[in-house]
């Protein structure tokens, strides 16, 4: 691969997103160090973020990254509408990069219907209009970017939104690290050499074939869920994925019948040092029982001190993986043309 390769492909540019996402988050933290966050927090239950595709993203990786830490529960909601018992004593999160995702602006007027606390998050919009006449605490980001190349921008305002209402302490030593790790790490994956870029090496292995990931439930289900929507926009490629210890319970048990297919699978393992032991353990003995069936197993190990940083260490490197993927593959890697196909069909009924 060359950059005459990538130039020839990466039409939309996906590559300079990808060296800017550093500087992103920093701009991202500005944004939430400033932003209007105004609200009752009092008597507050419950937390229910709402959002599709690259907007709900960060609400995965918040509800993850906080799962120890906060007392209220914290749960995304991809739909129209909302659970039952939304209330005046919920925090609803509304989070549309466009603000105009369909579900989400639905779940928005419920939400005002139905008189909970509001904090929205966009670029521009439907959900703006709704916030600003509702004069809710709004969170206005920068467009113009693919949803799925805005995670700075729809993870870390609300995390600084959270700590400054009250919900949880400041992370300020977790995001200096992350930030300098994210930095670190680009130098790392621009190389197009695959014995000094990890993630051009693992493109290489997972290109043209179905890609499985497994982790951990605790805190990098939503790492997962990340890796598998970026292969599958940028990369254009089906990719799967399941969560242990769960997966031992059932999905371990289908790898049995399809020896053609299986063959051609390539599963990896995202894992990280602070993995539940016995969930450690149930990996090792997973890898050894799939490896009888596929020889093409991965394992990826998060990096850093801080939880902060090895969550985004392993979500940096899934996006710099479905990039290359893409180019090996011989995919722009920003448009979503089947998307788009759907969402004026839906349009139009």
């Amino acid at each position: 691969m060359t950059s005459e390769d990538i130039t020839k492909i990466d039409h939309s540019s996906m590559l300079t997103l990808l060296r800017d996402f550093p500087n992103q988050v920093r701009e991202a933290l500005v944004i939430g160090e400033n932003a209007d966050v105004h609200m009752r927090t009092a008597g507050i239950c419950n937390i229910v973020m709402c959002g599709l595709g690259g907007s709900a993203i960060g609400g995965d990786l918040l509800r993850s990254y906080l799962a120890g830490d906060l007392k209220v529960p914290f749960i995304v909601n991809r739909h129209y509408t909302l659970p039952k018992f939304v209330g005046p004593d919920s925090l609803v999160i509304i989070s549309s990069y466009s603000g105009n995702t369909e579900e989400t602006t639905t779940a928005h007027r419920e939400t005002l219907r139905r008189k909970a606390r509001l904090l929205c998050v966009s670029s521009n919009g439907i959900t703006e209009q709704l916030a600003r006449r509702a004069r809710s605490s709004f969170i206005k980001v920068p467009g113009g970017l693919p949803p799925r190349a805005a995670l700075g921008y729809s993870f870390f305002p609300l995390l600084l939104a959270l700590t400054r209402l009250g919900f949880i302490k400041s992370r300020q030593k977790e995001i200096t690290e992350t930030v300098a790790l994210l930095d670190e790490n680009v130098r790392r994956y621009t190389g197009l050499e695959p014995a000094t870029n990890p993630a051009l090496a693992l493109a290489q292995k997972l290109h043209h074939r179905i890609t499985i990931c497994y982790s951990s439930t605790e805190r990098f289900d939503a790492v997962n869920t990340r890796w598998r929507g970026q292969i599958a926009e940028n990369a254009k490629a089906l990719t799967f994925g399941h969560v242990l210890p769960e997966m031992n319970h059932n999905e371990l048990v289908g790898w049995k019948v399809l020896e053609n297919e299986m063959r051609e699978m390539v599963v990896v393992f995202l894992r990280d040092k602070d993995d539940h032991k016995r969930v450690q353990m149930r990996m090792d003995l997973t890898r050894e029982i799939i490896s009888r069936y596929t020889e093409h197993v991965e394992e990826v190990w998060s990096e850093g001190k801080g939880m902060l940083a090895r969550m985004f260490s392993l979500i940096q490197l899934g996006d710099w993986v479905s990039f290359y993927m893409a180019i090996l593959h011989g995919e722009d890697p920003t448009p979503v043309a089947v998307i788009d196909y759907l969402k004026q069909s839906l349009a139009q009924k």
